[in-house]
Formats: structure tokens, sequence, C-alpha cells
């Protein structure tokens, strides 16, 4: 690769930030122009049809199971080419009893580490005492149509697939921060490298009973599969320093398996589905019930739907 090709590393972009602290904007404006990478281009047609063995032997029935039904068209979705996809989630925060099995089901499949949450439940106290009760809000990226997170991306290591889902490059990522700061949900957080073992005793007061700072546990160090590709968090690698977020377990979905958020919601609140697909649950959800987005003013156009 040729030098003046070469992508914009996360040293060169502090000197840029650190020029601009200086005063002298236009030639980090330079600086970024002359060494921003392209726009990602994702495959599309049908290269990107996954035809799965998923449910061969489990004929479809009349009023079965949501889950198996979701599964049944999720296959048939990965069927179709990914422009013709247009993944959405349907969460109804009726059903949501605020068991944080989401949450938890998402640090397990991602091997999240401590400060990094793709899958957070808010809680909000509604009433008076004594007549009080708890409102739960599971709140994963809204993947929205118009994301703000994007365009915020000095580098272009974040981008829309044609299916809606918005990812992230973690080799390209600088850790700027800025799609943080850009996203109007918080669905986006860093990786500090940080591990649950070395940080048993953050805040512990000092003394004899104080817990045992040790070295990081070996099964912190085993790779996720985020974005089809095996990442390990050894050292400053990917995707340490990076910004990261739900991305609707795009690598179950490959696989014929629905997000783990779905399959771990004990109290059947979370769906999940191709919009696109007039006959799927989820599109019958939104049809049948009172849906609401979040923050709908921002223009953002989030693919999450409330039911309330």
């Amino acid at each position: 690769m040729s030098e003046e090709n070469k992508p914009l590393d996360r040293r060169e972009f502090l000197l840029a930030g650190g020029i601009v602290g200086a005063g002298v904007a236009a030639a980090v404006g330079v600086v970024v122009k002359d060494r921003l990478p392209a726009a990602p281009v994702d495959p599309t047609g049908e290269q990107t049809i996954r035809r799965l063995p998923v449910l061969k032997t489990l004929k479809p029935k009349p009023n079965e199971d949501d889950h198996v039904r979701m599964q049944r068209e999720l296959v048939k979705a990965m069927a179709k080419p990914v422009e013709q996809r247009r993944w959405i989630m349907v969460i109804d925060i009726r059903k949501c009893i605020g068991c944080y099995a989401c949450t938890i089901g998402c640090v397990a499949e991602n091997k999240l580490p401590p400060g990094v949450v793709y899958r957070p439940v808010t809680t909000t106290e509604i009433g008076e005492y004594p007549n009080l009760r708890i409102k739960f809000l599971p709140r994963p990226c809204m993947q929205c149509e118009n994301p703000s997170c994007v365009p915020v991306c000095p580098v272009k290591a974040t981008w829309k697939r044609p299916d809606g889902v918005v990812t992230i490059d973690y080799d390209k990522c600088i850790g700027c921060r800025y799609c943080l700061n850009a996203c109007p949900y918080g669905a986006r957080t860093s990786d500090f490298g940080r591990t649950y073992a070395s940080e048993s005793a953050h805040g512990a007061p000092q003394g004899e009973n104080r817990p045992v700072e040790g070295p990081s546990a070996p099964w912190e160090h085993q790779p996720n599969n985020e974005y089809a590709k095996s990442w390990r968090r050894d050292g400053h690698n990917s995707p340490v320093g990076n910004a990261r977020k739900c991305h609707f377990c795009l690598h179950r979905l490959e696989v014929g398996q629905p997000p783990m958020c779905v399959t771990t919601c004990i109290g059947r609140a979370t769906y999940f589905g191709d919009a696109n697909d007039p006959e799927s649950l989820v599109s019958e959800l939104i049809v049948k019930n009172n849906v609401q987005r979040l923050l709908e003013h921002w223009g953002n156009k989030p693919q999450c739907y409330y039911i309330v």
C-alpha cells in the first residue's frame, strides 16, 4: 500500500486533534481529506443469498409458536438478496418484566467486557407511593434509517448495510468517539480494554478484606464473532479502543438464528424479522398494535418499534 493511500491511524488522528486545539483547523482538514479511506461497499445480489438447512423437518402449522415462526421467517428472508431484506425489531414493553436476560444473553454471546453494553434496560417509576409501578425499556441500537452516527465518522468506519443494519469496521475505527456523541439513543459504548477480573476490586476500601485483584481470566480473551470475523481482545488489538454497538447478531442471522436477545427474552417481549415481508410477524405486530418509536422528532427513523 502506498504511503499516500495508507488509512489514517489513531496516532495521526490524535495529532490532527492537537492541531485543531492549536487553532489550525484548515491544516487538519487537509490531513484528514488526503488520508480518508474509501466508503465500504457491501456485496449485494445473488452472492448474498443464504439457503439455510434450518427447520427442514418441522413443517409449518397454524398458530405455531412465535419463536418458531420468527425463525422460519428468518430463513425465508435470508433466501433473498441482502438488499431485499429490512431487519427490524419490535419490543412489547407491556410484557417486559425487567429480568435483564436479554442484556446478559447479549454479553455472553458477544463476550462483552466491562463498560460495553449493547442491550441496556432502563427503568422508570410511574405514580406516587404507595401507588407505584416500574416501566422497563430495553434499548438496543435503533439501526436508524438515517443514522446520525454515520456522517460524523472521520474515517468512514461505520455505515448502514443494504439490509438496514448499521455496522462498524473495527480495523478502521480510530476510537475518536464522535459517533457516541452523535447517537441520540446512547446506543454506542467504547471498549477501553478492561476485564472483569482486573476490575474486581475497583472502588473497594483498602485493608485485609479487600478483594484480590488479579489477571484477566482465560475466557475473557476468547474471540467473539462479530461481523463474521474472529476478534481477540489481546493487548491493544481491535476491538479494544473501538466504538462498539448492537448489530442484531449478524453472525447468528447468517446461520438462521435470531438475535440472542430475542432467544433469551423470558417474557416473550422481543420480536425480530423482515419488514419487507408483509406476512411476517413483525409486520403484523406493527399493524395490529399501538406502536411508537423513540425520539422520532430527531428524524433518524429508528427501526426499533415499541408496543405500548
